[in-house]
Protein backbone atom coordinates (compact mmCIF):
# COMPACT_ATOMS: atom_id res chain seq x y z
CA UNK A 1 0.00 0.00 0.00
CA UNK A 2 1.17 3.50 -0.89
CA UNK A 3 0.69 6.91 0.70
CA UNK A 4 0.63 10.30 -1.02
CA UNK A 5 1.62 12.65 1.78
CA UNK A 6 1.17 15.86 -0.22
CA UNK A 7 -1.27 16.70 -2.99
CA UNK A 8 -3.57 19.61 -3.75
CA UNK A 9 -6.75 17.75 -4.69
CA UNK A 10 -8.79 20.84 -3.83
CA UNK A 11 -7.36 22.76 -6.82
CA UNK A 12 -9.75 23.55 -9.66
CA UNK A 13 -7.69 21.42 -12.05
CA UNK A 14 -9.46 18.45 -10.45
CA UNK A 15 -12.97 19.91 -10.51
CA UNK A 16 -14.12 17.92 -13.57
CA UNK A 17 -12.92 14.48 -12.48
CA UNK A 18 -11.94 14.60 -8.79
CA UNK A 19 -13.85 11.44 -7.87
CA UNK A 20 -12.24 9.53 -10.73
CA UNK A 21 -8.81 10.73 -9.62
CA UNK A 22 -9.45 9.46 -6.10
CA UNK A 23 -10.76 6.16 -7.45
CA UNK A 24 -7.64 5.66 -9.61
CA UNK A 25 -5.45 6.35 -6.59
CA UNK A 26 -7.25 3.75 -4.49
CA UNK A 27 -7.07 1.21 -7.32
CA UNK A 28 -3.32 1.83 -7.59
CA UNK A 29 -2.93 0.96 -3.92
CA UNK A 30 -2.81 4.46 -2.41
CA UNK A 31 -4.36 4.04 1.03
CA UNK A 32 -3.86 7.57 2.41
CA UNK A 33 -3.85 11.02 0.79
CA UNK A 34 -2.92 14.21 2.60
CA UNK A 35 -4.15 17.58 1.33
CA UNK A 36 -2.32 20.61 2.77
CA UNK A 37 -3.83 24.06 3.08
CA UNK A 38 -2.29 27.20 1.59
CA UNK A 39 -4.54 29.73 3.32
CA UNK A 40 -7.81 29.75 5.26
CA UNK A 41 -10.02 29.02 2.25
CA UNK A 42 -7.94 26.13 0.91
CA UNK A 43 -7.56 24.70 4.42
CA UNK A 44 -11.35 24.66 4.69
CA UNK A 45 -11.58 22.99 1.28
CA UNK A 46 -9.04 20.35 2.32
CA UNK A 47 -11.12 19.56 5.40
CA UNK A 48 -14.31 19.25 3.33
CA UNK A 49 -12.61 16.73 1.03
CA UNK A 50 -11.14 14.84 3.96
CA UNK A 51 -14.52 14.64 5.64
CA UNK A 52 -16.03 13.08 2.53
CA UNK A 53 -13.44 10.31 1.99
CA UNK A 54 -12.00 7.88 4.58
CA UNK A 55 -8.62 7.80 2.79
CA UNK A 56 -8.13 11.58 2.75
CA UNK A 57 -6.68 13.74 5.53
CA UNK A 58 -6.07 17.47 5.78
CA UNK A 59 -3.45 19.91 6.98
CA UNK A 60 -4.06 23.59 7.68
CA UNK A 61 -1.76 26.57 7.29
CA UNK A 62 -0.61 29.65 5.40
CA UNK A 63 1.85 29.08 2.56
CA UNK A 64 4.70 31.62 2.39
CA UNK A 65 3.63 32.91 -1.03
CA UNK A 66 -0.01 33.27 0.04
CA UNK A 67 0.53 35.63 2.96
CA UNK A 68 -1.48 38.37 1.27
CA UNK A 69 -4.43 36.34 2.61
CA UNK A 70 -3.02 36.24 6.14
CA UNK A 71 -4.65 38.39 8.80
CA UNK A 72 -5.16 38.06 12.53
CA UNK A 73 -8.82 37.25 11.91
CA UNK A 74 -7.95 34.62 9.29
CA UNK A 75 -5.28 33.08 11.53
CA UNK A 76 -7.71 32.88 14.41
CA UNK A 77 -10.26 31.17 12.17
CA UNK A 78 -7.63 28.76 10.88
CA UNK A 79 -6.61 27.78 14.40
CA UNK A 80 -10.21 26.84 15.19
CA UNK A 81 -10.13 24.34 12.31
CA UNK A 82 -7.53 22.26 14.17
CA UNK A 83 -10.21 20.53 16.25
CA UNK A 84 -11.58 18.72 13.19
CA UNK A 85 -10.72 15.00 13.49
CA UNK A 86 -9.31 14.80 9.95
CA UNK A 87 -6.80 17.61 10.52
CA UNK A 88 -3.49 15.89 11.22
CA UNK A 89 -0.80 18.54 10.51
CA UNK A 90 0.02 22.23 10.15
CA UNK A 91 1.02 23.09 6.61
CA UNK A 92 1.96 23.96 4.07
CA UNK A 93 4.11 26.52 5.85
CA UNK A 94 7.68 27.73 5.38
CA UNK A 95 9.80 30.22 3.47
CA UNK A 96 10.08 30.94 -0.24
CA UNK A 97 12.89 33.16 -1.50
CA UNK A 98 12.29 32.26 -5.15
CA UNK A 99 9.16 34.40 -5.49
CA UNK A 100 9.85 36.79 -2.63
CA UNK A 101 12.95 38.95 -3.09
CA UNK A 102 12.49 41.91 -0.75
CA UNK A 103 14.11 41.69 2.69
CA UNK A 104 11.02 43.09 4.43
CA UNK A 105 8.71 40.54 2.80
CA UNK A 106 11.08 37.71 3.70
CA UNK A 107 11.08 38.92 7.30
CA UNK A 108 7.28 38.67 7.29
CA UNK A 109 7.53 35.07 6.02
CA UNK A 110 9.88 34.21 8.86
CA UNK A 111 7.66 35.82 11.48
CA UNK A 112 4.53 34.02 10.30
CA UNK A 113 6.40 30.71 10.00
CA UNK A 114 7.48 31.03 13.64
CA UNK A 115 3.91 31.77 14.71
CA UNK A 116 2.65 28.71 12.87
CA UNK A 117 5.36 26.54 14.44
CA UNK A 118 4.16 27.74 17.84
CA UNK A 119 0.62 26.90 16.77
CA UNK A 120 1.75 23.38 15.87
CA UNK A 121 3.37 23.09 19.29
CA UNK A 122 0.15 24.08 21.01
CA UNK A 123 -1.99 21.52 19.17
CA UNK A 124 0.71 18.80 19.09
CA UNK A 125 0.54 18.27 15.33
CA UNK A 126 3.56 17.96 12.98
CA UNK A 127 4.42 20.51 10.32
CA UNK A 128 4.71 20.33 6.54
CA UNK A 129 7.54 22.64 5.51
CA UNK A 130 7.96 24.42 2.17
CA UNK A 131 11.37 25.79 1.25
CA UNK A 132 12.46 27.29 -2.05
CA UNK A 133 15.74 29.05 -2.71
CA UNK A 134 16.25 32.15 -4.81
CA UNK A 135 16.98 31.06 -8.42
CA UNK A 136 16.25 27.46 -7.32
CA UNK A 137 19.86 26.91 -6.26
CA UNK A 138 20.73 23.87 -4.15
CA UNK A 139 21.87 25.89 -1.17
CA UNK A 140 21.43 29.50 -0.12
CA UNK A 141 19.91 31.87 2.40
CA UNK A 142 16.56 30.06 2.53
CA UNK A 143 18.29 26.85 3.68
CA UNK A 144 20.33 28.74 6.26
CA UNK A 145 17.33 30.64 7.61
CA UNK A 146 15.00 27.64 7.65
CA UNK A 147 17.36 25.25 9.44
CA UNK A 148 18.12 27.96 11.99
CA UNK A 149 14.42 28.50 12.67
CA UNK A 150 13.66 24.79 12.87
CA UNK A 151 16.67 24.15 15.13
CA UNK A 152 15.52 26.81 17.61
CA UNK A 153 11.99 25.40 17.55
CA UNK A 154 13.21 21.84 18.01
CA UNK A 155 15.41 22.85 20.94
CA UNK A 156 12.35 24.25 22.69
CA UNK A 157 10.44 21.05 21.97
CA UNK A 158 13.23 18.96 23.47
CA UNK A 159 13.48 21.23 26.53
CA UNK A 160 9.74 20.80 27.10
CA UNK A 161 9.85 17.01 26.47
CA UNK A 162 7.22 17.74 23.83
CA UNK A 163 6.01 14.76 21.74
CA UNK A 164 6.79 16.63 18.51
CA UNK A 165 10.50 16.57 19.35
CA UNK A 166 10.66 12.97 18.09
CA UNK A 167 8.61 13.58 14.93
CA UNK A 168 8.29 17.31 14.20
CA UNK A 169 7.44 17.16 10.51
CA UNK A 170 8.59 16.84 6.91
CA UNK A 171 10.54 18.99 4.48
CA UNK A 172 8.12 18.77 1.59
CA UNK A 173 9.39 18.21 -1.97
CA UNK A 174 12.96 18.58 -0.80
CA UNK A 175 15.19 20.47 -3.21
CA UNK A 176 18.19 21.32 -1.03
CA UNK A 177 21.66 19.86 -0.73
CA UNK A 178 22.84 16.88 1.30
CA UNK A 179 24.03 19.02 4.20
CA UNK A 180 20.61 20.64 4.59
CA UNK A 181 18.93 17.23 4.42
CA UNK A 182 21.26 15.85 7.10
CA UNK A 183 20.63 18.89 9.29
CA UNK A 184 16.89 18.24 8.96
CA UNK A 185 17.38 14.56 9.83
CA UNK A 186 19.33 15.60 12.92
CA UNK A 187 16.18 17.47 14.00
CA UNK A 188 14.12 14.29 13.40
CA UNK A 189 12.43 15.64 10.27
CA UNK A 190 11.42 13.47 7.34
CA UNK A 191 12.36 14.29 3.74
CA UNK A 192 9.61 14.44 1.10
CA UNK A 193 10.43 13.07 -2.36
CA UNK A 194 8.44 14.15 -5.43
CA UNK A 195 8.30 13.58 -9.19
CA UNK A 196 11.51 15.41 -10.20
CA UNK A 197 13.53 12.51 -8.77
CA UNK A 198 12.42 10.62 -11.93
CA UNK A 199 13.69 13.27 -14.37
CA UNK A 200 16.62 12.53 -16.64
CA UNK A 201 18.56 15.60 -15.48
CA UNK A 202 18.07 14.89 -11.76
CA UNK A 203 21.11 12.69 -11.08
CA UNK A 204 22.37 15.01 -8.34
CA UNK A 205 18.99 14.77 -6.59
CA UNK A 206 19.10 10.98 -6.86
CA UNK A 207 22.61 10.95 -5.35
CA UNK A 208 21.27 12.86 -2.34
CA UNK A 209 18.29 10.52 -1.93
CA UNK A 210 20.65 7.53 -2.13
CA UNK A 211 22.54 8.82 0.92
CA UNK A 212 19.42 9.31 3.06
CA UNK A 213 17.92 6.42 5.07
CA UNK A 214 14.84 4.95 3.43
CA UNK A 215 13.01 5.07 6.76
CA UNK A 216 13.35 8.87 6.79
CA UNK A 217 11.76 9.39 3.36
CA UNK A 218 8.14 10.14 2.50
CA UNK A 219 6.71 9.99 -0.99
CA UNK A 220 4.40 12.71 -2.31
CA UNK A 221 3.11 13.86 -5.66
CA UNK A 222 2.44 17.57 -5.00
CA UNK A 223 -0.38 17.12 -7.52
CA UNK A 224 -1.27 18.74 -9.85
CA UNK A 225 2.40 19.81 -10.12
CA UNK A 226 5.74 17.99 -10.57
CA UNK A 227 4.42 15.09 -12.62
CA UNK A 228 6.85 12.15 -12.70
CA UNK A 229 8.12 10.34 -15.76
CA UNK A 230 6.47 8.79 -17.80
CA UNK A 231 3.62 11.33 -17.52
CA UNK A 232 5.75 14.47 -17.29
CA UNK A 233 4.00 17.37 -19.01
CA UNK A 234 0.53 16.18 -17.97
CA UNK A 235 -1.46 16.95 -14.85
CA UNK A 236 -0.14 15.06 -11.85
CA UNK A 237 -2.39 12.96 -9.60
CA UNK A 238 -2.02 10.77 -6.50
CA UNK A 239 -1.95 7.48 -8.43
CA UNK A 240 1.39 8.56 -9.91
CA UNK A 241 3.04 8.23 -6.51
CA UNK A 242 3.80 4.68 -7.64
CA UNK A 243 6.36 5.99 -10.14
CA UNK A 244 8.16 7.85 -7.37
CA UNK A 245 8.20 4.69 -5.27
CA UNK A 246 9.67 2.79 -8.22
CA UNK A 247 12.45 5.34 -8.66
CA UNK A 248 13.31 5.33 -4.94
CA UNK A 249 13.40 1.53 -5.07
CA UNK A 250 15.87 1.74 -7.95
CA UNK A 251 18.01 4.31 -6.09
CA UNK A 252 18.07 2.27 -2.87
CA UNK A 253 18.38 -1.05 -4.71
CA UNK A 254 15.26 -2.53 -3.18
CA UNK A 255 11.68 -3.28 -4.25
CA UNK A 256 8.64 -1.07 -4.70
CA UNK A 257 6.94 -3.18 -2.05
CA UNK A 258 9.67 -2.40 0.47
CA UNK A 259 9.57 1.33 -0.37
CA UNK A 260 5.79 1.34 -0.08
CA UNK A 261 5.84 -0.50 3.24
CA UNK A 262 8.56 1.69 4.75
CA UNK A 263 7.26 5.07 3.58
CA UNK A 264 3.67 4.23 4.48
CA UNK A 265 4.78 3.15 7.95
CA UNK A 266 6.80 6.38 8.33
CA UNK A 267 3.85 8.50 7.26
CA UNK A 268 1.62 6.74 9.80
CA UNK A 269 4.20 7.36 12.51
CA UNK A 270 4.53 11.04 11.66
CA UNK A 271 0.87 11.87 11.13
CA UNK A 272 -0.61 9.45 13.63
CA UNK A 273 -3.33 8.09 11.38
CA UNK A 274 -2.61 4.41 12.07
CA UNK A 275 -1.90 1.71 9.51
Amino acid sequence: MLTDTHCHLDFNKFDEDRESVIKRALETGVERILIPGLDLESSQAAIRLAASHPAIHAAIGFHPTDLDKFSEKAFEALQKLSTHPKVIAVGEIGIDYYWVKEREERAVQVEILKRQLDFATSIKKPVIIHMREEEDVWFGQASIDLIGILREWHQRLVAESHPLAEKPGVLHSFNGNLETAQNALDLNFYIGVTGPVTYKNAEEKRQIIRQLPLERLLIETDSPFLTPVPHRGKRNEPAFVAYIADKIAEIHMTTREQVAKTTTSSAARLFGWGG
